[in-house]
């Protein structure tokens, strides 16, 4: 078997996740909100991580965001990813605040990132979609 033939891994989504993952199936991003303090939370999780309120709905992100931090993957943590290599892992500061960990996909580890601006696109694996992202020519405000 080689890395050609191998399926890749994907998310293996909880009850409390499932509606991020149904969401992106339809290429959006969805954050859950507290409607008690009107923080964005991510990751899913049952209360919120401010006030700790169970009051948490989805709505729809702008899946636009910044580059805070990122890596340059050279040797991949699973043999399904060698024909990727290398590749960009980002932490994105999502316009709504929080903070998301991705990949890059039209830049190279070798590329100043940091304060990019990005925006989502959503890429096939299996039977999902993921949410990654690329960078946009705008300038951070």
């Amino acid at each position: 078997m080689t890395h050609e033939t191998l399926n890749k891994p994907g998310p293996h989504p909880t009850p409390v996740s499932q509606p991020f993952w149904d969401a992106a199936e339809q290429r959006q991003l969805r954050l859950q909100h507290c409607a008690d303090c009107d923080h964005y939370v991510f990751y899913p999780r049952q209360r919120c991580p401010y006030c700790w309120s169970a009051a948490l709905d989805w709505r729809a992100a702008s899946g636009r965001g910044v580059v805070a931090s990122f890596v340059g993957v050279y040797k991949p943590g699973h043999p399904a990813f060698a024909g990727d290599v290398p590749y960009v892992v980002a932490l994105i500061d999502l316009e709504e605040g929080p903070r998301l960990l991705s990949n890059i996909v039209n830049r190279g580890p070798e590329d100043a990132l940091i304060g990019q601006s990005v925006e989502v696109i959503f890429e096939a694996q299996g039977d999902t979609a993921l949410p990654k992202f690329q960078t946009t020519d705008e300038t951070p405000a």
